[in-house]
């Protein structure tokens, strides 16, 4: 028999769904489906606030909603982590990872701008892809410190994680 409670990994509650716990290939995959909808969603959200608001501003509203939501989605899915606990601090982790975020793909938007004075949305959208990914690597490493703090993972020497 199955111990399905330990495969929950900390956080699952019962009659929650049992998920493998977040290892070394899970988390990967897990964020970058996550951030994979997250992106399409900004790219969406873009398209649709940027005649209105312009490059800058419309990315930072389409980056600053998909942040939030990012951040749930990954705080559950990817990280394993359910209830309130942490909440606050985790969504100012998510938050301050939107300042990375923010300043990748505003700063990617602004050297296009520079380069390329008259570009328009079929121009910019592929910037932004470019630097949603670049910015996706770090956004990893830190929402991972703020949810998971207390977990460390494997090293490379083979000692278990404690």
């Amino acid at each position: 028999r199955l111990p399905l409670a330990a495969l929950g990994g900390a956080g699952t509650t019962a009659g929650s769904p049992v998920l493998p716990p977040p290892g070394r290939l899970a988390q990967p995959l897990r964020f970058a489906a996550v951030g994979a909808a997250a992106t399409l969603l900004h790219l969406a959200l873009y398209v649709l606030l940027r005649p209105a608001a312009g490059a800058q501003a419309g990315n930072a509203l389409a980056l600053l909603l998909c942040t939030v939501l990012n951040t749930a989605a990954n705080r559950r899915f990817t990280f394993g982590v359910r209830g309130r606990a942490g909440l606050p601090a985790h969504h100012l982790g998510g938050l301050t990872a939107l300042l990375a975020g923010l300043a990748v793909t505003g700063g990617a938007l602004a050297v296009l701008h520079q380069a390329v004075p008259g570009a328009g949305p079929g121009t910019e959208l592929p910037v932004l892809v470019a630097a949603n990914l670049a910015a996706a690597v770090l956004r990893f490493h830190l929402l991972r410190a703020w949810i998971l703090p207390g977990r460390r993972t494997r090293r490379t020497t083979g000692t278990p994680a404690s």
